[in-house]
């Protein structure tokens, strides 16, 4: 959980999701930015919207959800299926 930065609305614009995730302890921009970085960078083209404020983690252009799982538990997160 980080506590050190603003909570901030949205780091991209919706996406149509092919996965979501809750992602519970995605508290702020920082954390939004950590979890989309991670996966861009290990599924390059994805679509990827992280909203902390719904704490809603959504992918399109994807369809392995354990795949995303997994890049998002990697980046030091929780991620919960359907969202």
């Amino acid at each position: 959980m980080c506590t050190a930065h603003e909570h901030h609305s949205e780091t991209t614009k919706p996406v149509n999701a092919d996965v979501s995730f809750r992602v519970d302890d995605m508290t702020c921009g920082h954390c939004a930015g950590v979890i989309k970085g991670a996966i861009e960078k290990t599924v390059p083209g994805a679509a990827v919207h992280a909203d902390p404020v719904k704490r809603i983690v959504s992918v399109g252009g994807v369809s392995d959800a354990a795949r995303i799982a997994e890049i998002i538990t990697a980046a030091g997160y929780t991620p919960e299926a359907n969202a």
